[in-house]
C-alpha cells in the first residue's frame, strides 16, 4: 500500500489556516463558528465534527481523504446512529454549505439543495421515536439503497426488497440486512430481536429462504414473490407490533 502524502501537501490551502475547522469557518464566512466544530489536535487537517442544533442528530463528521484531495461527510441520528446523509466532494465550499445546513437543523432535503453532492440515505427523521415510523424509515432506506446498487445482482436484490415490502406481514417488521441477506426484527435498533428466516437474492431467478448465512442453502425459488410467501409462512404466529430496541444493550 502506498504511503499517503503529507496532509499539508495534499491540502495546502487548509494548512494555511492550521486546521480544517478554521478553513470551514472561513469558507462559511464566519457563519460556522469555531465553537460549533471539534477537531483532533493530532490530525487538525483531516477531521472535524460539526454540532447540530437538533437533539436527535449527532454531529456531522467530515473527513479528508488521505491519498487524494477529497472530503467525505456522514450525518447520523442520535438514537439508532444510522446514516441520514453522506457524500463526497472535492469542493470545500460545498462541504461548508452542507455543514452549515446540518448545524442549523435544516431538513434533510434542504441540506441536499444547499450542497448537491449530499446523498440522502432514504431514512427520514423520527424525533418522537415512534417504532412504526422508524420501521417505515428503515424500509425506505433499504428500498433507496436497493434502487441505487450497481452490482450485477442489484436488480435481483431490488426485486426481493420490493416484494418483501409489498407483503404486509413483513412490512410491519423492522428490516435489516446482514451480508446482503434481508432479515427482520420485532424491535428497532440499537438492539434487534431477530424473527423469522432470511431472504437472499442470488440472481434474477434464484432466491433463497434460509435460517443461517452459511451452511444452509434453504428453500430455493425462481421468483421473489414466492420466496417472500415462503418466509411469511415461517413467521411465528401472533407477533406483536415493533417496539424500540433496548438502548441499555448497546452500552454493554
Amino acid at each position: 500500500m502506498p504511503i499517503p502524502p503529507d496532509p499539508a501537501d495534499l491540502y495546502p490551502d487548509i494548512a494555511v489556516y492550521g486546521s480544517l475547522r478554521a478553513a470551514l469557518h472561513a469558507a462559511s464566512e464566519g457563519r460556522l463558528s469555531s465553537t460549533s466544530m471539534r477537531f483532533s489536535e493530532s490530525e487538525p487537517l483531516d477531521h472535524v465534527a460539526v454540532d447540530c442544533s437538533l437533539p436527535y442528530r449527532n454531529s456531522l463528521l467530515i473527513s479528508a481523504w488521505v491519498h487524494e484531495r477529497r472530503w467525505s461527510i456522514r450525518g447520523t441520528d442520535s438514537f439508532q446512529e444510522l446514516a441520514l446523509v453522506g457524500g463526497k466532494t472535492e469542493d470545500l465550499m460545498e462541504v461548508a454549505a452542507a455543514a452549515l445546513a446540518w448545524h442549523n437543523g435544516e431538513p434533510l432535503d434542504a441540506i441536499q439543495q444547499a450542497a448537491p453532492f449530499v446523498h440522502l440515505s432514504g431514512r427520514f427523521e423520527v424525533p418522537d421515536l415512534d417504532p412504526a415510523r422508524l420501521t417505515a424509515s428503515e424500509w425506505q432506506h433499504l428500498r433507496t439503497e436497493a434502487s441505487e446498487l450497481e452490482y450485477p445482482w442489484g436488480p435481483a436484490y431490488q426485486a426481493l426488497v420490493e416484494a418483501a415490502h409489498a407483503e404486509p406481514a413483513l412490512r410491519r417488521l423492522y428490516p435489516f440486512t446482514s451480508h446482503w441477506a434481508l432479515r427482520f426484527s420485532t424491535t428497532t435498533r440499537p438492539s434487534l430481536t431477530v424473527v423469522g428466516p432470511m431472504l437472499s437474492a442470488r440472481s434474477i431467478d434464484h432466491y433463497t429462504v434460509s435460517r443461517t448465512l452459511t451452511g444452509d442453502e434453504g428453500a430455493q425459488f425462481s421468483a421473489p414473490a414466492d420466496a417472500v410467501a415462503a418466509a411469511v409462512r415461517e413467521l411465528p404466529l401472533g407477533l406483536a407490533s415493533v417496539t424500540l430496541g433496548d438502548t441499555e444493550m448497546r452500552r454493554r
